[in-house]
């Protein structure tokens, strides 16, 4: 039985995304056609492909070995033709509605205008990165290593947090100031906590804004002490508006990842956004 391109591409799709759903998303078609051009392949060489598990599946050996000979060959063949994402369809790129809108956009300039057309989505980074896997973004910046299996990812900055409080306030011990937090569980506050005093924060949430920008507004505030990164807050401790309640010798810092999907660079309006991101804000000194 012949092995056409197109039965090819849906498997490493599927290899990828370790999903039928996901490829069939990735590559548009329904799930039975992917389903059952995934059987024909398996009956061409007959051999099974792929275990089928509660979520997703899992590669066979013979899986790995075909991804092996035919991925490079197909990535190159689709960045000739434009096969995975045509030159006029948008880039979707995801990641911390804080980090895109105050660091990364500015850098996008140059790429839209040049008539590069893309699209921002918000959220959290396992959300994100669910969705990067299962092709509907194309790239994250994710704060959080990826773990997905088809998704690379490469380390590309590295966030300082700072604890503030408007100066109105600043002189109490910072245990003694109401907390205002980005999530009832304290996620950023809570290791800064851990890493600075060496324990967990005693008291909850007095205030809980899903936003690191209304944080920082309400901190500005006088409403109490916060955690923030210091690409925001930084000009406001320039200018007095905020002052840092600890100087740490070594401050909390979290890294960031700008991930991708694997072959998810023969497109090249995402390799162009990519290479471009990676200089961009590498070349940033700190943040």
């Amino acid at each position: 039985m012949p092995v056409s391109l197109d039965l090819l591409r849906t498997f490493l799709a599927v290899y990828r995304t370790g999903s039928i759903t996901a490829a069939a998303q990735t590559l548009r078609l329904s799930q039975p056609a992917v389903t059952a051009q995934v059987k024909s392949l398996e009956a061409a060489l007959e051999r099974p492909l792929f275990d089928r598990m509660p979520r997703g599946v899992t590669p066979t050996a013979a899986a790995d070995e075909l991804a092996r000979r035919v991925a490079a060959s197909l990535d190159t063949l689709d960045a000739v033709v434009g096969a995975r994402l045509p030159v006029e369809r948008a880039v979707h790129l995801g990641g911390p509605a804080e980090f895109l809108s105050e660091q990364v956009v500015p850098m996008l300039a140059p790429l839209v205008s040049d008539g590069l057309r893309v699209r921002l989505t918000f959220g959290l980074s396992d959300d994100l990165l669910a969705d990067l896997a299962a092709g509907r973004l194309d790239l994250v910046v994710s704060t959080i290593r990826p773990r997905h299996r088809g998704i690379q990812a490469e380390p590309v900055y590295d966030e300082e947090f700072v604890l503030v409080a408007a100066p109105a306030v600043a002189g109490r011990w910072p245990g003694e100031l109401p907390l205002i937090a980005y999530a009832e569980d304290l996620p950023i506050v809570r290791r800064y906590w851990r890493t600075v005093f060496g324990r967990r924060p005693s008291a909850d949430a007095r205030l809980v804004i899903p936003d690191l920008r209304g944080v920082l507004n309400a901190v500005l505030a006088g409403m109490g002490c916060s955690v923030l990164p210091a690409y925001l807050c930084r000009a406001h401790l320039a200018s007095g508006a905020l002052v840092a309640l600890t100087e740490p010798e070594v401050p909390p810092i979290n890294t960031g990842y700008l991930a991708v999907r694997s072959g998810g660079l023969s497109a090249e309006p995402v390799a162009r956004v990519h290479a471009h991101l990676l200089a961009a804000i590498r070349a940033v000194p700190s943040f």
